[in-house]
């Protein structure tokens, strides 16, 4: 996911650049609103500081705001609700007060991407991953095949995670955020159970693999044919 982080205190933006490259996240950094505003590459969130030395952020998100849908989280040490209240009617879709913690921003990041894929996909149909497997997202339903798979809560909500970047290898600290909790304190063997249950309920359609010491990495199964 391409993050678009605009900030003026460099400790600051260093810090959470750091903290998201370490997570997966590709970081453009530009630290006024001017560059904000003339930033050409792609992004599909921003993360927007208030406080900056050229403009008032709240310029900045509306100007952003107008060009298009993407996600606008503002993170400022502005806490008073006045300016809260403001960001969001000028279009920012969650606010985020400094001093704040790296998980705490990436948990903000992955709730606003979730509330704002249903919106642009709104008329799309199930999701389908190679010939064999499809994912219906606004129903929660599974299909194998045509068949509906049973999956537990947690099975399907591990799913729906992973297949969101094929490919993409994820940490156990990401899934376990991601999938149970943030403050999650048990045992991460809870997760090897589930990766091994959707292994054998959807084999053929999916390959999970178990990269040590980091976490596992979800791949399509090409040109698979029903068994």
């Amino acid at each position: 996911m391409r993050v678009l982080l605009v900030e003026d205190d460099e400790p600051v933006a260093q810090s959470l650049r750091r903290g998201l490259l370490r997570y997966g996240f590709e970081v453009a950094w530009v630290s006024t609103g001017g560059a904000a505003l003339s930033h050409t590459d792609p992004y599909d969130v921003v993360l927007l500081d208030l406080g900056l030395p050229d403009t008032d952020g709240l310029d900045v998100c509306r100007a952003l705001r107008e060009r298009g849908d993407v996600p606008i989280i503002v993170i400022s040490a502005r806490s008073d609700e006045t300016d809260r209240v403001v960001g969001l009617e000028l279009g920012a879709d969650d606010y985020v007060s400094k001093p704040f913690g790296v998980r705490e921003v990436i948990a903000r990041i992955r709730a606003v991407m979730r509330r704002v894929q249903p919106r642009a996909q709104t008329d799309a149909g199930p999701d389908r991953y190679g010939s064999r497997l499809t994912i219906d997202r606004k129903a929660a339903r599974v299909r194998l095949d045509g068949d509906e798979v049973a999956l537990a809560p947690k099975e399907y909500d591990l799913l729906a995670f992973l297949t969101e970047e094929p490919g993409a290898l994820m940490s156990r600290e990401q899934i376990m955020e991601a999938v149970w909790d943030a403050n999650w304190f048990g045992p991460t063997k809870t997760l090897d159970v589930h990766v091994a249950a959707l292994r054998r309920k959807l084999e053929g359609a999916i390959a999970i693999e178990a990269v040590r010491g980091v976490g596992f990495r979800l791949e399509i199964v090409k040109d698979a044919e029903p068994s």
